[in-house]
């Protein structure tokens, strides 16, 4: 096999190693506010908001760290142990207890940090310029099936249920469980590229390691802390350059919305006492988001690699898209619907709810966010190559906090001052994508002038 395609193979088994794990990780993000609503044990006080708002707060804070784990432990195993420990989150709900939930939260939060930055390095350094669109692409909408088949396994277990028994529960989680397993153990299928397809950056043989005459114990060399250590400065440097600063905003947004369609959204269809099997609908929803999030991936991963345009047409087209599904979703929703209680919201929305359009909506959000994430994935990786580690940490560092404090907001506010804040950011943060690939593009151009 050429060098070019075992590369390509690596990016084929990283994306299904990871539609796996967000099988079951996804739809158990989807559904748990609904599960712990008609959870009966009246010793549980936890809220999925608050568990995804604490997984998304330790997830920001780790990414300090997690270019150092990464650079000492590998990229590989780094996304195994941490693949486990999303594991041992879902198994945790075949019978939750509020301390092992919340404690999950915060462990789960630290292994997403680590995992994400092995899953960006890996990605880069399995992509030259030429291919990095594609592979962000192919990876986006690999992953996104998670979506599909997750929501549609949830469809048909709870298709006419109204509540959901601790049996429903349990079928599902030990079977998210068992799917959550399958995807950490194929990210020991990936095999390190030829030192031809590797950036310079990563072509430098790995230090000896050293052993202690005196013990069996292994001894980290001093060289992987070094560059645990130099891993750790170059994230600080990275998140005040030029690029980063204005990709903050864009970053902020992708957290934003990540909040609303994998959690929020969901939630208030299940809501909706005005649909007619609206637990079932949480699943058809999330099929829906799945077949937006893939048809982006793949379109426009595609596009951004033959596009003359460059990046911002896809930007551009993502705020239009999200734009229109929360207009619609304003119109159609019950405004109390994120935070109504277990029989539901009875409040009239704007125009008598429909279901087509919520889950016209619901394939609108994907795609939306598809758009976002494959460019800023092509953008990161293109800009600092180099560093791709950090760079990868910083990205999602920023997008983690803006997720825990919407997760946190949606505890309280309505609906429509939730999608009025995606709004505002969603603006500001297309602008700034704009001005970063015209500093890019400029900055290209300038190169390719000095080298006539």
């Amino acid at each position: 096999m050429t060098p070019e395609g075992k590369s390509l193979l690596n990016i084929f088994i990283l994306g299904f190693g990871f539609m796996f794990m967000f099988t079951a990780f996804q739809t158990c993000g989807n559904i748990e506010q609904t599960v712990i609503k008609s959870y009966n044990d009246t010793d549980f006080h936890g809220s999925g908001y608050t568990s995804m708002a604490i997984i998304y707060g330790v997830f920001s804070a780790s990414n300090l760290i997690a270019p150092s784990v990464v650079a000492v432990v590998g990229p590989q195993l780094s996304m195994f142990f941490s693949g486990l420990v999303y594991s041992g989150y879902i198994a945790m709900f075949i019978h939750p207890f509020t301390w092992s939930f919340y404690t999950a939260s915060v462990l789960v939060g630290i292994a997403a940090a680590v995992l994400w930055t092995a899953q960006g390095n890996l990605l880069t350094i399995n992509s030259t310029d030429a291919t990095i669109g594609r592979n962000s692409g192919i990876f986006w909408a690999l992953l996104q099936f998670s979506l599909f088949f997750g929501n549609l396994f949830i469809y048909f277990e709870w298709h006419g249920k109204s509540t959901i028994t601790d049996k429903d529960r349990q079928t599902v989680f030990i079977s998210l469980t068992v799917i959550s397993l399958v995807g950490s153990f194929l990210f020991f299928l990936i095999q390190r590229p030829e030192p031809e397809a590797l950036p310079p950056e990563t072509q430098d043989s790995p230090a000896p390691v050293e052993h202690s005459e005196s013990s069996s114990v292994v001894v980290v060399p001093r060289g992987l802390w070094s560059q645990a250590l130099e891993a750790f400065k170059k994230a600080i440097e990275l998140s005040v350059t030029k690029e980063m600063l204005l990709l903050s905003v864009s970053i902020a947004y992708t957290g934003f919305e990540l909040t609303f369609y994998s959690g929020v959204y969901g939630t208030c269809i299940g809501a909706m006492t005005q649909f007619a099997d609206a637990k079932g609908l949480i699943g058809l929803s999330g099929i829906f988001i799945g077949i937006g999030e893939i048809l982006g991936g793949g379109v426009f991963g595609m596009l951004n690699k033959n596009s003359q345009f460059g990046r911002n047409p896809v930007v551009l087209l993502g705020l239009v898209t999200h734009y229109l599904a929360f207009y619609l979703i304003f119109l159609n929703i019950a405004s109390d619907a994120p935070i109504a209680p277990e029989d539901g919201t009875h409040m009239q929305a704007y125009i008598t709810p429909s279901v087509p359009v919520a889950l016209l909506c619901s394939f609108l959000l994907g795609l939306g966010d598809s758009c976002f994430n494959t460019q800023l994935l092509s953008i990161v990786g293109y800009i600092f190559r180099d560093d791709s580690a950090p760079a990868f940490a910083i990205f999602k560092f920023i997008q983690s906090i803006m997720a825990a404090l919407a997760f946190f907001y949606s505890n309280y506010l309505l609906l429509h001052w939730q999608l009025l804040i995606m709004v505002g950011v969603g603006f500001l943060g297309t602008l700034t994508f704009f001005t970063t690939e015209w500093l890019v593009t400029c900055r290209h151009q300038d190169s390719d002038y000095d080298s006539i």
